[in-house]
């Protein structure tokens, strides 16, 4: 069976042109219908996986015939998930599968969830081999923080798989579960809490289930000790460093190993004694000192060496110790970095506390206020203050993180970052249309596209920009719906334009349905 990315590769210039239309905003109720019993599968994958459909659509989609049309609808991540979830009971298996399959969503973004309802009833009536991979995107935050005490068996039993969140009370519960599933995956779970159980199902060689175990598991004293002198790989000292059950003598021992990783490894761990915090602080190699400036136990000794350290970054690190007075934390000598990717990140599992957050955010820390940036449900006064921040990054992880942030700001931030997820600001709610024909110029292709957006750009300026050498640039303003006419008419036949004409919203209907006569036979 041919990938989409096969499907659309094989497509001529005919059937691209139509997915275009498929695409048109002005394309009327009744074409897209024709289109969706017609076309060739090409268009019919655009038409009900790319695209918000109306619900005449929507109600033809669920009943096409053809089950892979129907799973393009099922991972389309424009339309309302409740929408996609009336496949639930569709009768093919492959369709089961994609509804399962989370959307292909723009990273960082992530798919929009599914109503929990119909999760629920996925967990009861899909095969289980279609529930693995992304289809816990899908979950909302709610669901996700009940799992393990939901009323539903099968929804117990995923929840399982959280089983570190999960408190000593719930736990218990779920080892004492009245359903055998539920009961044997946290029994399961347990087993990697028993040192005799894990060291007998150790494999004796370099393997995923080994690096696992090193890493996360409860471990014996045989274990531990074979790893220090017969290891079976050169990883395996790294892997144990970290590892909550490692007796105190040998974090004290690691502290001191030759390999300047297994000594960041430690450097990380929250439960150092004096004896190996003070060996760390003064450790050669810069990324331990660096780790171990965080570590919430250090004394006054320890805080005032490492924010004297001759390495920024490690006086970068420590400046944001929370044992800081903002008195003190200012008299230390740091370099806030610029070079970071300053990113959307979703909403955590566990919330913050609201004053914690609010502490950083009035912090004369960059650094501290760039993490509360990062919370999506700061209030009002918040948002407004950092907003008008000085530090590049507050603005920008404001911007992607809000929901509610100035479109001012969106731009700004924009124009100014260029680092990884950039894109990701356009997608933002309230990112401005209006005044974007300004950049039509500009030196960088991202901004110049941004004219593509604004529908008072210039026609001349639209029709040169189709000829622009970024390809993404052309692609855009091919579908700017001040296009010259004639140029448009020319597009359509172009190899390169003819998708996104025709998926120009100016066309007349009278064109559209051309092209649709025009169907090549499926």
């Amino acid at each position: 069976m041919p990938t989409p990315e096969q499907i659309w590769e094989d497509a001529d210039l005919a059937t691209r042109r139509l997915a275009g239309v498929a695409l048109n905003p002005s394309a009327p109720q009744d074409v897209l219908l024709h289109l969706l019993a017609e076309a060739p599968l090409a268009v019919r994958m655009v038409l009900c996986r790319d695209r918000v459909l109306p619900e005449a659509v929507v109600d033809a989609v669920i009943e096409h015939p053809d089950h892979r049309t129907r799973s393009f609808f099922a991972r389309n991540p424009h339309v309302d998930p409740a929408q996609r979830v009336r496949l639930v009971d569709d009768p093919h298996w492959f369709v089961h599968a994609h509804l399962a399959d989370a959307p292909r969503v723009t990273a960082p973004a992530e798919p929009r969830p599914l109503p929990d309802d119909a999760v629920v009833r996925m967990m009861n009536t899909f095969d289980p081999e279609h529930l693995g991979g992304t289809f816990y995107r899908q979950f909302s935050l709610t669901l996700r923080r009940s799992m393990a005490t939901h009323p539903d068996a099968k929804v117990r039993a995923w929840g399982v798989g959280m089983w570190g969140w999960q408190d000593p009370k719930t736990r218990a519960a779920l080892l004492t579960d009245p359903d055998d599933e539920v009961r044997r995956r946290a029994q399961d779970r347990l087993r990697h809490e028993d040192p005799v159980w894990v060291e007998s199902m150790l494999p004796d060689r370099s393997c995923h289930a080994r690096t696992g175990a090193l890493l996360h598991d409860a471990l014996s004293r045989a274990v531990v000790d074979s790893v220090l002198t017969t290891p079976a790989g050169p990883e395996d000292r790294r892997m144990i460093a970290g590892n909550p059950s490692l007796p105190p003598d040998v974090v004290a021992l690691l502290a001191a190993d030759p390999d300047p990783e297994v000594r960041w490894y430690i450097a990380r761990r929250t439960d150092l004694g004096p004896v190996e915090r003070r060996a760390l602080v003064s450790d050669p190699e810069p990324d331990v000192r660096r780790t171990v400036a965080r570590h919430p136990d250090l004394d006054h000794d320890e805080l005032r060496a490492l924010a004297a350290d001759p390495d920024p970054r490690v006086r970068l690190s420590v400046s944001v110790h929370p044992a800081w007075t903002e008195e003190e934390r200012a008299a230390i000598d740091y370099e806030v970095p610029l070079d970071e990717p300053f990113r959307y990140y979703p909403e955590r599992l566990s919330t913050r506390d609201p004053e914690a957050v609010r502490r950083d955010a009035l912090s004369g820390h960059p650094m501290l206020r760039r993490e509360a940036a990062r919370e999506s449900t700061l209030p009002p006064d918040l948002v407004a203050r950092l907003a008008a921040d000085d530090d590049l990054g507050v603005r920008v992880l404001l911007a992607q993180n809000q929901p509610d942030v100035p479109p001012a700001l969106l731009l700004r931030s924009f124009l100014e970052y260029t680092g990884p997820e950039r894109a990701h600001l356009v997608t933002r709610p309230h990112f401005p249309t209006h005044g974007l024909a300004v950049h039509a110029g500009d030196e960088d292709p991202a901004v110049r596209a941004l004219a593509a957006r604004d529908p008072g750009t210039a026609p001349a300026t639209v029709a040169r920009l189709t000829r622009d050498p970024e390809p993404a640039v052309r692609a855009a303003f091919a579908r700017h719906p001040n296009l010259p006419p004639s140029l448009l008419a020319q597009l359509l036949d172009d190899e390169e334009l003819a998708h996104h004409a025709a998926a120009n919203p100016a066309l007349a209907e009278s064109t559209l349905r051309a092209l649709v006569r025009a169907l090549p036979v499926s």
